[in-house]
């Protein structure tokens, strides 16, 4: 069964983005990124992988899904393919249709559908974001790791982690890695 990660930046107070979905207060360390990029080259959009020089093959993810919101981030500057090496999952109750043939638009039953993907071979699933999708896989029990990267400031409100109160649910540290920009990367 492959293993589906949520892995993400937030803010040491849990936000992912401020609430117009910027990401303003993150590290830009390039020492920081240039390591991230090397660990997991997957994980840069296709727009920059081709300017950072970023040619390696996919280490750990084929697949990515997205909530709506985060997929809007880019479609906002004309990328209607943001992870072309990847396949695209895009989880939306109001799009009516996809604005790229690349990227595959879930619109009715995503815990299904995340169930169906986890039974295929292949690499693991990378969750980008959405902190509404977040809590659903979490809450359905799909979300096998946390691979969550600890940005050293305070953002104070934004979108979050986890869009909905949670039950609670025991995680184990099984490693953690500290950048010189301060970012923690715990998994």
């Amino acid at each position: 069964m492959r293993e589906l990660t949520y892995y993400i930046a937030t803010s040491l107070d849990g936000f992912i983005a401020h609430g117009d979905g910027s990401h303003a207060g993150f590290s830009e360390d390039p020492a920081y990124l240039q390591a991230l990029f090397s660990q997991f080259p997957e994980t840069v959009p296709s727009h920059f992988r081709a300017a950072l020089g970023i040619e390696a093959p996919n280490q750990y993810f084929d697949t990515v899904l997205m909530g709506r919101k985060t997929y809007e981030v880019g479609l906002k500057e004309g990328v209607t393919s943001p992870y072309s090496h990847l396949r695209q999952y895009v989880v939306s109750r109001s799009l009516s249709e996809s604005p790229d043939a690349a990227v595959t638009l879930v619109s009715t039953d995503a815990i299904a559908t995340v169930q169906a993907l986890k039974t295929e071979t292949g690499q693991g699933i990378w969750l980008c974001g959405g902190g509404t999708l977040a809590t659903a896989l979490l809450t359905a029990g799909l979300i096998d790791r946390l691979l969550i990267k600890i940005n050293p400031f305070v953002m104070g409100s934004g979108i979050p982690l986890f869009a909905a109160p949670i039950s609670t649910c025991r995680l184990q540290l099984s490693q953690q890695q500290r950048y010189p920009s301060g970012v923690m990367l715990m998994d």
